[in-house]
């Protein structure tokens, strides 16, 4: 077993115009240069799926649809998971929860971390996220990293549209703090998962 957990960053918005790609792209870098994970980029938009129509919930039912065999594929083979995180309506996003509902084995025992974005840096959606986690059998950290306020303006295609590296001085402690946190967890569940084989 690597000492390293692989981890997928979740792009969880697949609307035109969305800012999702800044941050996403950012915490993949951030998250690469600390050299303790190694880190892909799984983003919606390349996992189109259908809308949930499975004859049971996914802890009970095996899918025979073709999309949804290759997305959960494609979640197996990761230790982790950070989703970014738009918020819509105080929740997140609705292709966000179908995906999450679109498989259960391949999210369980292993942790999820969140980087949010909107005037109050996600805060809700995040929350709404750490429930859904804790119902997938995942373990979602107590930090997170929240992008709100004149920050959220700044980088928004609504505001002024900068790079992340114009506000980035702001987040790099909870960057680390969370990181931190969610790499512990990968690699205490990746041992638990090898010891129950």
């Amino acid at each position: 077993m690597s000492s390293k957990p692989r981890v997928a960053v979740i792009i969880g918005s697949t609307r035109d115009g969305r800012l999702a790609d800044k941050p996403a792209r950012w915490i993949v870098e951030q998250a690469q240069a600390r050299g303790d994970m190694e880190v892909d980029l799984v983003d919606l938009r390349d996992h189109p799926l259908p809308f949930y129509s499975e004859r049971g919930p996914m802890m009970a039912t095996v899918t025979s649809d073709a999309a949804v065999l290759h997305w959960q594929k494609t979640l197996a083979l990761y230790d982790g998971f950070i989703f970014v995180v738009a918020e819509y309506n105080h929740s997140i996003t609705g292709v966000l929860k179908n995906a999450m509902d679109s498989a259960y084995r391949q999210w369980n025992r292993k942790p999820a971390t969140m980087i949010g974005y909107s005037g109050t840096g996600a805060a809700r959606a995040v929350e709404h996220l750490r429930l859904i986690a804790s119902a997938l059998q995942m373990v979602p950290t107590a930090g997170a990293i929240h992008i709100a306020g004149v920050d959220f303006l700044a980088i928004s295609p609504m505001g002024s549209d900068k790079p992340m590296q114009e506000i980035e001085a702001h987040l790099l402690a909870s960057t680390k703090a969370t990181l931190d946190e969610f790499v512990w967890w990968a690699r205490a569940t990746m041992a638990a998962r090898a010891l129950a084989q």
